[in-house]
C-alpha cells in the first residue's frame, strides 16, 4: 500500500510516516517546499500552500489512503483579523479540495485528523464526550475543523469515497510542541505553579497510540464512513500530569494552592482564560467504539507515554 500523509514535517506527521516505514508500507510526505527534511525512506512531494487551489495530482497518483493532517493549527491568541476565515481557507476548503482530487485518482480512503474540540472544551463532572453528542465547537479552529468534516461527509456521499475522522485530544509525545511543551518546561525550571488544589480529569493521548490508531482506521474495512474519539484510556488531572512529568525528568513539580476564583480572575486578567480552563476544567473522551469496532487497543499506556515524553524533554533541554 501507498500512503500520502499531509503535514508530513509536524510533530504526529513525521511520526505515522516513521511508523509507517517501520511497517513496511511505502509513503509519501506532502511538504510545503523540499527544505524539509523526512525520513529517509519517505517521498518527499512539494504541494505548496494548501487551500482551494492547491493540485495534488502528482502526489496522489498510485496512492491508496490518505492521512489528512495539514491543518492551520489551533493558537492561543490569534492576531488575523478574521480568523475564522483564515482557518477554513485550509481547513475547510483545503481538505473539500483534497478529497474531490483524490476520488479523480482513484483513491478509495481518506482519513482525516480532526480534534475533540468538534465536541467542545470541557466535560462536566462523570461525564464524557463520545460520538453520539452533538458537535459544539467554541472558537474559530473548533469551528472549522467541525466544518471540515462535513464538506469530506458530503464528498464521500456524492462519491463513495471511504471518509474516516478520528478526533484526538491534547496529542503529547517525544518532540512535542505547544501547550505540553510549556509545562515541560516550567516543571524542569522548578517554577512554583498554583494548581495543587485542581481536580480536574483529562483524556490525552500518546502520539505512538495516535499513529497506531490512525493506521488502524486506515486499512481496516469496518472503518468506512466512520468517525472516532480516541485517547490513552487512562484519564488524569493537572497535578497528577505535573507531579508525574516532574518526577520522570527528576525535577519534582512545585505546586501550590491557589483558590479557583483568583485563579479565574488572574486567567482572565491575563487574557489567558481558555488557556486556563486546559489546565483546571475537565475533557473526558469515551474511546470505546474504535475499540470495540476495529478491535483496537492502545499500545501504549498512560505512563509509559508521560515517561517517553519526560525523558526526552529530560535529554534535550536539560
Amino acid at each position: 500500500m501507498i500512503f500520502l500523509v499531509t503535514g508530513a514535517t509536524g510533530f504526529v506527521g513525521r511520526a505515522i510516516c516513521e511508523e509507517l516505514i517501520h511497517r513496511r508500507f511505502l509513503v509519501r510526505g506532502a511538504v510545503r517546499d523540499l527544505s524539509t527534511d523526512l525520513p529517509g525512506e519517505c517521498a518527499v512531494k512539494q504541494v505548496g500552500d494548501i487551500g482551494s487551489h492547491t493540485d495534488w495530482s502528482d502526489a496522489l497518483q498510485g496512492v491508496d489512503v490518505v492521512l489528512h493532517l495539514a491543518a492551520r493549527v489551533h493558537v492561543i491568541k490569534d492576531g488575523s483579523i478574521d480568523p475564522l476565515a483564515e482557518y477554513r481557507k485550509i481547513n475547510v476548503l483545503g481538505a473539500e479540495n483534497l478529497a474531490r482530487q483524490a476520488v479523480r485518482a482513484g483513491i478509495k480512503r481518506l482519513v482525516y485528523v480532526s480534534s475533540i474540540k468538534v465536541n467542545g472544551e470541557e466535560t462536566k463532572s462523570r461525564q464524557s464526550y463520545s460520538e453520539i453528542n452533538q458537535p459544539s465547537p467554541q472558537d474559530p479552529y473548533g469551528i472549522s475543523k467541525w466544518e471540515a468534516e462535513q464538506a469530506l461527509q458530503r464528498v464521500a456521499a456524492e462519491t463513495g469515497l471511504e471518509v474516516v475522522i478520528i478526533r484526538p485530544p491534547l496529542v503529547y509525545g517525544i518532540g512535542v510542541k505547544g501547550n505540553l511543551a510549556q509545562m515541560l518546561s516550567a516543571v524542569s525550571r522548578r517554577i512554583p505553579l498554583p494548581f495543587a488544589a485542581v481536580r480536574n480529569q483529562r483524556s490525552l493521548i500518546y502520539v505512538g497510540n495516535l499513529v497506531d490508531a490512525l493506521i488502524s482506521c486506515s486499512i481496516h474495512p469496518a472503518a468506512a464512513g466512520k468517525t472516532y474519539l480516541v485517547c490513552d484510556g487512562e484519564d488524569i488531572s493537572t497535578p497528577e500530569l505535573l507531579n508525574s512529568l516532574g518526577d520522570e525528568m527528576g525535577r519534582p513539580a512545585r505546586l501550590f494552592q491557589c483558590p479557583m476564583w483568583l485563579l479565574s480572575m488572574m486567567g482572565k486578567i491575563a487574557g489567558r482564560s481558555d488557556q486556563l480552563l486546559r489546565l483546571t476544567g475537565s475533557l473526558q473522551i469515551d474511546s470505546h467504539k474504535i475499540c470495540s469496532e476495529l478491535n483496537w487497543k492502545p499500545p501504549y499506556r498512560l505512563q509509559q507515554g508521560l515517561q517517553k515524553t519526560a525523558q526526552w524533554y529530560r535529554d534535550t533541554h536539560q
